[in-house]
């Protein structure tokens, strides 16, 4: 008798394992045989939704029959592409896709209307559609650690943008859609291949802090100096000799700075000419007296 109950959980075994699971193992674990709106966690001013290193080659289809996402987390699994699906969330105001393999995100990302905070950092992009201008909201946005070059002209539409993060990727200059975004207060360039700031920087008269840290860059162009909202200015790791005479206008800047994430002018790895390292070491107020006065003799 015992023999034929073991024959029969066998045959049983069999017949679940031919069926096999409708959904990928990762979606069916994430749903458990719920409904997916679940998932879902009302806060007292976002609907959200995080599905976080959960292995995910790919977004669950259950997704884009959830509207009334507002905060959606997707980072850190292994997304290769978001379909276009995406635009059926146009209610979302926070999206992360941050730490996947995406070479592309979809142009229906421009239905995204009220999108104000974007990351799609640490991925394979090697361009941004033009679509993501059309949302008009954007207040912060994160494209680091990526593969890109430039980014469309129509980036000057963004009117709103706040902060933008642009660092380790391939830019040889900087776009010049961005001198057109006077909102920005946060600009982070570094570790690109730049070799040169363009003078449109001084229409960034909004910019309390940028950080261009490890790139080719060789001078510091005057109208740099102009940016007086400055609190924060990295320039660490560049090829700079020279400093223009009217740095000293940059008053909100607190301090020569050491550590990363002080305020102040970080300046640190640089083949300055003589005696600028010698001046430096005397902290802010001598290399500003320095400067005035040798424009003074100028």
């Amino acid at each position: 008798m015992g023999t034929e109950h073991s024959k029969n959980e066998g045959r049983r075994s069999m017949v679940f394992l031919r069926k096999g699971p409708k959904l990928p193992a990762w979606e069916d674990a994430l749903l458990s045989g719920k409904e997916p709106k679940s998932l879902l966690k009302r806060g007292l001013r976002y609907v959200s939704l995080s599905l976080i290193m959960k292995g995910m080659t790919s977004a669950p289809d259950f997704l884009w029959g959830l509207p009334e996402v507002q905060k959606l987390n997707l980072s850190r699994n292994q997304l290769v592409v978001i379909p276009p699906s995406l635009g059926k969330l146009d209610r979302l105001v926070v999206l992360n896709l941050s730490g996947n393999c995406l070479k592309c995100l979809p142009k229906e990302i421009g239905l995204l209307r009220n999108l104000k905070v974007l990351f799609v950092n640490m991925n394979c992009l090697t361009e941004v559609p033009a679509e993501l201008s059309l949302c008009r909201k954007l207040e912060v946005l994160s494209l680091s650690h990526n593969c890109i070059s430039q980014l469309p002209l129509s980036f000057t539409d963004l009117t709103s943008l706040r902060k933008l993060n642009l660092s380790n990727n391939r830019f040889v200059q900087i776009p010049l859609c961005i001198f057109a975004l006077r909102s920005l207060d946060f600009l982070h360039l570094g570790s690109n291949r730049l070799e040169n700031i363009a003078e449109s920087v001084q229409y960034l008269v909004n910019l309390q802090i940028f950080i261009i840290e490890n790139n080719n860059i060789r001078t510091l162009p005057r109208s740099l100096c102009f940016v007086t909202t400055l609190e924060l200015l990295n320039i660490d790791y560049n090829a700079i000799q020279t400093l223009p005479d009217d740095l000293y206008l940059l008053r909100q800047l607190p301090r020569i700075a050491w550590n990363p994430m002080d305020k102040g002018l970080h300046i640190a790895h640089n083949p300055l000419s003589r005696p600028l390292p010698e001046v430096i070491e005397g902290g802010l107020d001598v290399l500003y007296n320095y400067l005035r006065e040798k424009k003074e003799h100028n």
